[in-house]
């Protein structure tokens, strides 16, 4: 065990005793210098207790240890046995990384650790730095704060109730709720880490970046403030706080300056409309462009569901602003009991009611409505298409058109098939039935019963029928179908077979 070193009194103008008031003690007066252990302590007056290896320093107190620790007090309480001293009357001690500020301030030398319990404020470089509670490190330049936390940078204010800060490193690790604050942005966590002298922050416990126009969250949460980049991974939820919609997925990517998101795995982008809202999944979603000119696309194996609309295709071009949404390579839409499928379809909302609008195909122009006698069916070269309150209630086939419409009575009993040729149709639909045929122009065709309609007519050119492809519920979006289009194939020509 080593020896007990004993606390020296170097230098004093003056020395007395006074056995009365301190008993066994030396007191010392102007000038006074101690020595213990590497460390020097200078103060106006002192009383030390020799066989108590103890001193109270008074005035102008202070302390130096190793050339690079420097301390200053009005008061301070030192004992040589434990190493430990108090400090208290405008404390300020100083090492080569920072300067610590407080009223009153614990220094334990054995084990290099300093401590406050009644705020104090820390400056180095770059920060500023306060709190109730803290312990400083000194041998790793470990800053530990607790409580009303708040670090205060050039270009940001961070605010915990529990964090460690790195003076050397300028790195804050955060344990517990925390908020992040600059021009651009807002963050906040519960876990991770900030590095106050690059800008480069990640978080991994409920994390949030929270920007003038959309909400970013995730399981976990990289964040470069100088590019302006931050990348999610895990529960990723990206909320539209101007336009009304939400995007999730496990993996995001966005940059600030393009004011673009790129999200993956299990991606979906919701819209939120009257009583209802539309999800839209793709292996890639992409959202691009200021609030006011917002851009939706989703790439490869696109579906789209609601409660009065389902669709799918290979990709998708959405202006959320405008409402339109345009749908490419084998797109089709399910609408009140009818299948709509064409080279292209355009969704049209209206962004004000927040209900569907219309709807445009273009070329190749097919619809079919399964009826229990076979299958109505319209086909053109455009098809315009009317929504009301969500239902589809007019289709408007234009160009050389033609159709087979199973007609029925207002019983429900079937009449016949008609079959017509003209330069257009419409179709009206109610309930999600096809109630009237409408021929423009010059039609031709003609009625048939049933059992005298010819088989190789009871089938339009380019028809299919897809409907084992269609979403029955939200989760089914996210089933993949690569075959989807072959299945419907062989079931349309079994059908034709049949």
């Amino acid at each position: 065990m080593a020896q007990e070193k004993q606390i020296n009194l170097v230098n004093s103008d003056f020395t007395t005793v006074n056995e009365k008031e301190y008993p066994g003690a030396v007191i010392a007066t102007g000038n006074v210098e101690f020595e213990h252990d590497g460390a020097i302590l200078t103060c106006k007056r002192a009383i030390l207790f020799p066989k108590r290896n103890f001193m109270q320093a008074y005035g102008d107190v202070y302390l130096n240890q190793g050339d690079t620790i420097t301390q200053t007090s009005k008061y301070a309480n030192y004992d040589g046995k434990t190493k430990k001293a108090i400090s208290w009357g405008d404390v300020v001690l100083k090492d080569p990384q920072m300067t610590l500020t407080t009223d009153t301030l614990h220094f334990d030398r054995e084990k290099q650790i300093v401590f406050y319990k009644d705020h104090g404020v820390i400056r180095d470089s770059i920060n500023t730095l306060e709190s109730e509670y803290g312990n400083y490190y000194l041998e790793t330049n470990k800053f530990q704060a607790q409580t009303d936390v708040v670090v205060t940078g050039e270009d940001h204010i961070l605010k915990s109730n529990h964090l460690d800060y790195y003076t050397n490193s300028g790195i804050a690790y955060l344990h517990g709720p925390s908020t992040i604050t600059n021009e651009e942005n807002s963050i906040y966590c519960e876990k991770g880490y900030f590095n106050t002298k690059t800008n480069i922050s990640y978080f991994n416990k409920n994390a949030e970046i929270h920007y003038s126009d959309r909400i970013i969250e995730g399981d976990s949460l990289y964040y470069d403030q100088n590019d302006g980049f931050a990348s999610a991974t895990g529960n990723i939820k990206v909320t539209d706080t101007i336009n009304n919609s939400v995007v999730k997925g496990n993996y995001a990517e966005l940059f600030e300056v393009k004011d673009s998101v790129f999200i993956t795995e299990r991606a979906v982008a919701i819209s939120v409309m009257e009583n209802d809202s539309l999800y839209m999944h793709g292996d890639t979603l992409l959202l691009t462009g200021k609030p006011e000119a917002r851009k939706l696309r989703a790439f490869h194996h696109v579906k789209i569901f609601s409660k009065d609309l389902k669709g799918k295709c290979d990709s998708i071009y959405s202006d959320q602003t405008s409402g339109l949404t345009f749908m490419y390579r084998s797109p089709v839409v399910w609408a009140q009991g009818n299948q709509i499928t064409g080279d292209t379809i355009e969704l049209i909302s209206n962004v004000k009611t927040e209900q569907m609008d219309s709807l445009k195909v273009y070329n190749n122009a097919f619809v079919v409505q399964k009826d229990s006698a076979g299958y109505t069916q319209l086909s053109g070269k455009k098809l315009l298409g009317k929504f009301k309150n969500n239902d589809l209630e007019i289709v408007d086939m234009l160009g050389f058109s033609m159709s087979i419409y199973y007609t029925r009575d207002e019983d429900g009993k079937l009449i016949g098939v008609d079959k017509q040729e003209s330069n257009s149709l419409r179709f009206i639909i109610e309930n999600n039935e096809i109630v009237e045929v409408q021929a423009m122009g010059k039609p031709e065709g003609k009625t048939y019963p049933l059992s005298k309609f010819p088989r190789e007519l009871r089938y339009l050119k380019g028809f299919i029928w897809r409907e084992s492809e269609k979403p029955l519920i939200m989760e089914d979006i996210f089933i993949p179908d690569d075959d989807g289009e072959e299945k419907s194939k062989e079931l349309t020509k079994k059908l034709v077979q049949e």
